[in-house]
């Protein structure tokens, strides 16, 4: 039994949410973080990132990074830049990327259901991470980013999500990146009780992003609880901010990889070494299309929604190479995947037949050699790394949702870097306060 409950949300007044809501903090280097607060003072990366108020001589995690963040907080509540809920109640955050549209129940969820497996994950988390948003949401006394949270679709569930989004939005926006956000209020008893109903009827609820931020708000709350040990579990800090999902709506794209070197192979060998696991076809027709001109930049849009058409992976098993200015389709023969929900992803196959094996990457976390990128940077992005400072790009079909559920249904962890998540959740668009 899932419980998903309301809170009383402290929030933007709608005039500044466009300016204040902003992409999670982990997605920004320190410069990128310094930059966007630096040309939008108002953004809350500014507190979720607030050695933007230092120069570069104070550490990302010094002390006097957090104490700030806490400092800039209360100086916005005090401005009147957010108002508090008067009463608790759940909200639904809807995220429209190109035309395609994704509905989120806005609520808190249990630490309890994080610790009984009730809420699964299926990927580690990083000490060094953790501690960072642990004093983040301790000093802050506040979760400021969501835990992005999916769940099987319901008929019940989804009536309500009908109902609801047909009224006036509380807020409506487009961000700089082109996704529109829009927010309302669940304030109806009736739809407050089916919500909290429907997901107490389930057993499982899956996190889909978020790991760190997520066991963070479970560690402060464990701390709280020893530090208060008369608590009734009715507490605040016993609840962590999440925005849940229906899998059917939801997207996941490519997490594609580089390899920084060949491992002493020619290109020559290392086609020859894959054609033992994999059906091996150059895509002459895009090769052909690359000029001299086009490896920089390619303007015309018609060639580059082809090329990204044939380089894009079009099913599960097949995977894309580019080396030594070449495209390439492998599609795995039948022998290298099997009935393991880890062993057959297709990150856990190139893992196995082809970094190991080949290029001796036993730990991707830590071997600098590889390195990851998100789909939504593009196949044009996989070029330009291997023009720069790489010598070959493997890019994947999406995993599924339904693989993802697979793995945390199993009590196993998928292999780092196996999903990308778009579009992403704001944060400071609500803010849950743990006292």
């Amino acid at each position: 039994m899932a419980d998903i409950r309301m809170f009383r949300a402290v929030r933007p007044v709608p005039d500044k949410v466009e300016k204040i809501a902003a992409l999670p903090y982990d997605v920004y280097s320190r410069k990128e973080a310094e930059e966007i607060v630096k040309k939008n003072p108002d953004s809350f990366l500014a507190i979720d990132r607030a050695e933007t108020s230092f120069d570069d001589s104070v550490d990302t995690y010094d002390e006097q990074v957090y104490i700030r963040a806490k400092q800039l907080l209360e100086e916005r509540f005090a401005a009147g830049d957010f108002v508090t809920e008067e009463c608790p109640m759940y909200y639904i955050y809807a995220l429209t990327m190109e035309g395609r549209t994704q509905h989120g129940f806005v609520a808190c969820a249990s630490i309890d259901d994080y610790e009984n497996q009730v809420i699964k994950k299926h990927e580690n988390t990083r000490a060094d991470k953790e501690k960072d948003r642990i004093r983040h949401v301790d000093t802050c006394n506040a979760q400021t980013g969501p835990i992005f949270l999916a769940y099987r679709q319901t008929d019940d569930l989804r009536r309500i999500m009908q109902k609801k989004t047909v009224e006036e939005p509380l807020y409506d926006w487009i961000s700089e990146d082109g996704i529109r956000h829009q927010v309302w209020q669940v304030a109806d008893r009736e739809s407050q009780q089916g919500i909290r109903e429907a997901f107490e009827k389930m057993n499982a609820i899956y996190i889909a992003d978020g790991h760190h931020r997520c066991a963070s708000a479970v560690k402060v709350g464990l701390k709280r609880r020893a530090e208060h040990p008369d608590y009734t579990g009715e507490e605040a800090f016993n609840f962590f901010l999440s925005v849940l999902f229906p899998e059917e709506e939801l997207c996941i794209l490519d997490y594609n990889r580089v390899l920084k070197d060949l491992n002493g192979m020619s290109p020559e060998e290392l086609l020859q070494k894959l054609q033992k696991d994999f059906e091996v076809e150059e895509m002459t027709c895009v090769s052909e299309m690359i000029s001299e001109n086009a490896k920089e930049t390619v303007k015309d849009k018609d060639v580059t929604e082809k090329r990204t058409d044939i380089r894009k992976p079009a099913k599960k098993g097949e995977f894309s190479l580019y080396l030594a200015e070449n495209w390439y389709k492998l599609t795995a023969k039948p022998h290298c995947f099997s009935q393991d929900p880890v062993e057959n992803l297709d990150v856990s196959v190139l893992q196995t037949r082809v970094f190991t094996p080949y290029f001796g990457i036993e730990d991707p976390k830590t071997d600098k050699r590889i390195d990851f990128v998100g789909g939504i940077r593009g196949f044009n992005e996989l070029e330009r790394r291997c023009r720069e400072d790489c010598k070959a790009a493997f890019a994947l079909y999406p995993t599924d949702i339904r693989e993802l559920f697979a793995v945390a249904d199993a009590g196993r962890l998928m292999p780092p870097k196996s999903t990308w998540f778009e579009p992403k959740l704001r944060s400071g668009l609500f803010i849950h306060r743990l006292e």
